[in-house]
């Protein structure tokens, strides 16, 4: 049940990266469409790719560290998206778009968990790691 769930996250991170990039690729050629395209596609796959990192963590405070990683570029990913929104660069009301702004939300609260858990469990000398 573990790998299970260990594997739908790296599916879904890898899923949300593909869908930015596909999103990115849509995006407006203006300034400001090129600006946030770049980024969100940087924060919006880096997700996945640390993710990736942390499958192969050493320790429980590498973990702790990779995770951490992967967290801030999926709230990155978030924030800029919101940004788009209220720029009207990203028409929320279309299917796939409100899907990206909810899994980042989803994969943010995931990632919170699972830092908070490997820290008490660090804390409490339970550590799998």
């Amino acid at each position: 049940m573990a790998d299970e769930r260990k594997y739908d996250l790296d599916d879904r991170c890898v899923e949300f990266g593909a869908a930015i990039v596909t999103f990115t690729n849509q995006m407006p050629k203006s300034i400001a469409g090129l600006h946030l395209a770049k980024q969100l596609l940087r924060s919006g796959t880096a997700a996945a790719l640390h993710y990736g990192e942390v499958q192969g963590a050493e320790s429980t405070a590498d973990f702790i560290h990779k995770m951490r990683l992967a967290l801030k570029e999926l709230r990155e990913s978030r924030n800029n998206m919101r940004v788009q929104a209220r720029a009207k660069l990203m028409d929320l009301s279309e299917e796939k778009n409100a899907w990206l702004l909810k899994e980042s939300s989803e994969l943010i609260a995931i990632f919170s968990t699972s830092i908070k858990t490997a820290e008490r469990n660090r804390k409490d000398g339970r550590s799998k790691l």
